[in-house]
């Protein structure tokens, strides 16, 4: 890319070619071209990384509890590939948790939001139907982030 590619009107690239416009936004920052920046777009930006974490959690948390729904009502379907999504999913909550701890006093919430994604791929995964599942997750968080749940217990 040349350089005079970024170098033109901040919004006017943002419109047109977002990437151009990060690095254009980056360069600025590296040189501290504080008046160059594009502040009202870096905000939208800054805030939508945050809500992107949030929604990767919930996400993540949707898929490993509706492995573990599959897991406790279906128990003659068990499969090693279900014992892999639950363990990567969890590992994957467990990364974003350390990455981002801030978002700790969010999971309960993020767990319930989730609940209802675990039940849509449960019913959708099972021959069974919503009644055959808790209208609310059945499990604890403390469940939930443990690696030994639920092989051992």
């Amino acid at each position: 890319m040349s350089n005079s590619y970024i170098t033109g009107k901040s919004t006017d690239l943002y419109e047109t070619d977002f990437y151009a416009w990060t690095q254009q936004q980056a360069k600025f920052i590296q040189q501290e071209n504080w008046s160059s920046l594009d502040v009202p777009n870096l905000l939208e930006e800054i805030e939508s990384l945050g809500k992107q974490q949030r929604q990767e959690l919930r996400n993540r948390l949707g898929v490993l509890l509706g492995h573990l729904l599959k897991w406790e009502f279906q128990p003659s379907h068990r499969s090693k590939s279900w014992i892999a999504t639950i363990r990567e999913q969890r590992r994957q909550v467990l990364r974003l948790l350390k990455e981002s701890p801030s978002l700790q006093p969010y999971l309960q919430e993020a767990i319930e939001d989730a609940y209802q994604t675990a039940l849509n791929l449960a019913v959708s995964e099972t021959p069974l139907d919503y009644e055959d599942f808790p209208q609310e997750c059945p499990y604890l968080l403390e469940q939930i982030l443990n690696p030994e749940f639920p092989f051992k217990l």
